[in-house]
């Protein structure tokens, strides 16, 4: 009798565990939702786009993007940490959402340490320090000899506190030992605008937006940074390169992420593919031509080490500027 109860319960055994194997072999058995945490139109959502097209075909689901916007990309990370970990729902995240918003907010609705499993890290979104074209800066090199020399600190702008862009400048201000004074906008564009009208003296923006300016000649493009150039602008240096800092990056980034609990070869296989759509030429020339950086991307163990030096590179900061909890 207890031979047979043992024999029982392993039969058990094996059948849940080959019901775990049996779902994740049917995966995926329904439409699979992609939650872009912007609007439609953005960078972010338009290569969502793009590779969700070609996911759907390897996949043989529809894959379908729900852009949900607000709280400072927040909302739509929250619903994907929320979601059934079955891999039928992704969701795309950026440094603010995993790294900088933790810290910078009293509350948020999510722990990207236990809430999301990163996927794949596809693309970085480097920024582009642009400087009023009347100033007598041509250089990376220009900008922090005349930075020190001055009594009166340039200024800069930013969409507003706790962004990137914003962290960006103090990033370097803390590296190179020089002072500017932040002056927040509520936009991007008008943030950039007032650069190229000398309202403000320079800042770090999205090359998206900035492109348009840096062609026309209305503001002056001294770095980018990244650690490689961006090939839209192939004439401005890396700020690593400029500055002879070989370590220095502040860029955003995009990772697709899948709720915790997601069965691991559901997991692989999304990395997989989505490291073979990644790798393809064509792809990476979308990502360039909308001012991303495109990345064949790394094993999901690297890509956790990434998520963690970037955590606390941008937290600390967040603290050491004393801009923790303040939002």
């Amino acid at each position: 009798m207890i031979r047979t109860l043992t024999s029982l319960a392993a039969l058990a055994l094996v059948a849940v565990l080959s019901g775990g194997s049996a779902g994740a072999q049917s995966y995926p058995s329904k439409t699979i939702s992609i939650i872009v945490p912007l609007a439609a139109g953005t960078g972010m959502d338009t290569l969502v786009r793009l590779y969700g097209d070609k996911l759907q075909q390897v996949l043989g689901r529809p894959v379908v993007v729900e852009n949900k916007p607000g709280a400072a990309t927040m909302l739509g990370v929250a619903q994907t940490a929320t979601a059934a970990p079955d891999g039928h729902t992704l969701g795309v995240a950026t440094s603010s959402a995993m790294s900088i918003n933790p810290v910078l907010y009293k509350k948020i609705n999510y722990n990207p340490d236990k809430d999301l499993i990163p996927v794949s890290f596809y693309v970085k979104s480097p920024f582009i320090l642009i400087v009023n074209p009347n100033l007598p800066i041509k250089s990376v090199a220009d900008l922090i000899r005349l930075a020190k020399e001055r009594t009166t600190p340039f200024n800069y702008s930013s969409p507003g506190a706790g962004v990137l862009q914003h962290l960006s400048i103090e990033y370097m201000k803390q590296r190179f030992k020089v002072d500017m004074t932040h002056v927040p906008y509520k936009s991007t564009p008008q943030s950039i605008t007032d650069i190229a009208a000398g309202h403000v003296d320079l800042g770090f923006a999205e090359a998206g937006a900035s492109l348009p300016l840096i062609r026309e000649g209305k503001v002056r493009a001294i770095a980018v940074s990244s650690t490689t150039a961006l090939p839209t602008v192939p004439e401005v240096p890396p700020f690593s390169v400029a500055a002879n800092a070989p370590d220095f990056e502040a860029v955003s980034w995009h990772m697709l992420f899948a709720p915790s609990g997601t069965p691991k070869d559901i997991v692989d296989r999304l990395h997989r593919e989505m490291t073979t759509i990644m790798s393809d030429p064509e792809m990476q020339k979308r990502a360039l031509a909308i001012g991303l950086l495109p990345l064949t991307p790394p094993s999901i163990a690297e890509t956790q080490k990434y998520l963690a030096s970037e955590s606390e590179k941008w937290g600390s900061l967040v603290r050491q500027l004393g801009l923790a909890g303040t939002m």
